[in-house]
């Protein structure tokens, strides 16, 4: 039995030996990569005798699960699978299992942490008082007493509905399927973007979901409302959301996620956008989040070695 890990997923060097040493006790080889591979080829020569691979957001094509004949699962050191193509393994019975649950807390952080950013204009004030300007009659906004709307009501959205009630929001959520949690009004989607005043997404990116956030939809949210996105950026249509961000038709917008990752091309509109914070896809990145990630990836191939599979995606 071989594994790869195909690039690195922020699992220590000395973590790394212990993991090792405790798969070669059962007699499975692990080998390790402390670089991430650049194109199909070059995961095919990492990857083609492997019978598990894991990887984090590396984009895995069709060509290189054909080319992987050994191939029986794929551990993700993600809460996403979108970048694998899941009906080819489900064709070959290749297990595909996440790190689902994860970056909960860091996730669910950062939304509020950015809420607070857009509200109070914290990167602004900063910006003043580094070139020694003041306030200039500026006045911020609370979050409590706001309408917190979240579209997406899994882990992570739960933990955000949990964090923005500890500030005194209303929360209002929008999920597919029916859910129920204390104090958690479930409206439908057009309602919510109608009435909240924060609007936060935690859905995975499906055929469904892809452009949700159309400039239909957009139309409907309340100038002094914001937007934030953690979950993928196709969600969104990020042309119409500058449109109306340039025209003040939405107070502002706090981005993690793109269309791929980053860096971003120099012509992406979003750099053309207003009271907008722009991340580098952090959401997920704390010391805490990368640690219980790596147990978690572990943990799913242990489990699954012992027919007891879980986190399983397909």
């Amino acid at each position: 039995m071989k594994i790869v890990l195909l690039e690195p997923i922020g699992i220590t060097s000395i973590n790394i030996a212990k993991i090792k040493a405790g798969f070669e006790a059962l007699e499975y080889e692990l080998i390790s990569y402390d670089s991430r591979p650049e194109n199909d080829e070059e995961i095919i020569e990492r990857a083609n005798k492997a019978d598990v691979i894991v990887l984090s957001n590396l984009p895995i094509s069709e060509n290189v699960i054909k080319e992987c004949e050994n191939l029986k699962m794929i551990s993700v050191a993600f809460a996403g699978v979108d970048h694998i193509p899941m009906d080819l393994c489900r064709e070959r019975n290749i297990i595909v299992s996440n790190g689902g649950g994860y970056s909960n807390h860091a996730v669910a952080e950062l939304v509020i942490g950015s809420a607070i950013n857009l509200f109070r204009k914290i990167n602004w004030s900063n910006s003043q008082t580094r070139k020694l300007s003041t306030r200039e009659g500026f006045l911020g906004s609370e979050l409590h007493g706001k309408t917190f709307g979240i579209i997406g009501f899994g882990k992570i959205g739960q933990e955000t509905a949990k964090l923005a009630q500890a500030f005194g929001c209303r929360v209002v959520s929008y999920n597919r399927s029916s859910k129920s949690f204390p104090n958690i009004e479930f409206v439908e989607l057009d309602y919510l973007l109608k009435e909240s005043d924060i609007i936060s997404l935690h859905i995975p990116l499906s055929n469904e979901t892809k452009g949700l956030l159309g400039n239909e939809k957009l139309q409907l949210l309340k100038s002094t409302s914001v937007l934030i996105n953690t979950a993928r950026g196709a969600i969104v249509d990020y042309y119409a959301l500058t449109d109306l961000l340039k025209k003040d038709l939405i107070a502002g917008a706090a981005i993690d996620v793109y269309e791929k990752e980053p860096p971003l091309d120099k012509s992406h509109p979003l750099f053309e956008a207003p009271n907008t914070i722009l991340l580098p896809h952090i959401g997920y990145a704390t010391n805490e989040a990368i640690e219980l990630r790596g147990n978690i990836i572990i943990d799913n191939i242990m489990k699954w070695l012992k027919g007891d599979p879980q986190n399983v995606m397909n």
